[in-house]
């Protein structure tokens, strides 16, 4: 229960700021392009990488703020540091087909569920 909670806390944290920062961006650009989400997924990415080289170079930080940064402050932040992380980590390995994999199924098969879901919507809305 205790790590739900940390990892909650820091959701709490990477929402605020994910909502703060791309609102920013997107008022400062005064344009359609979603350039603040591009942003934020860059740099919860950027994020991910530097704290995980971190844990895994250094033997920085206890499990409990390991929770706390990349599942809940950049789990909230954006959940694509996640899927950049777990790519990253195919292609370290040199699983190359897999991570082909990872990125086409997370991109083709989001895309679809978010056409999927707005049709349900849709449906149920009339």
């Amino acid at each position: 229960m205790a790590h739900a909670f940390i990892v909650g806390i820091g959701g709490f944290t990477g929402s605020i700021l994910r909502y703060w920062l791309s609102g920013l961006v997107q008022r400062w650009m005064q344009d359609s392009f979603p350039a603040g989400t591009l942003l934020v997924n860059v740099l919860g990415c950027f994020a991910i990488g530097a704290f995980w080289s971190f844990v895994e170079n250094g033997g920085w930080f206890r499990p409990e703020t390991r929770l706390l940064i990349s599942v809940g402050i950049l789990g909230g932040f954006t959940t694509f540091s996640a899927f950049g992380l777990e790519t990253f980590a195919l292609l370290h390995d040199r699983q190359y087909l897999a991570a082909f994999g990872n990125v086409s199924a997370n991109v083709v098969l989001g895309i679809f569920a978010v056409m999927l879901g707005w049709m349900a919507g849709k449906a149920l809305a009339v």
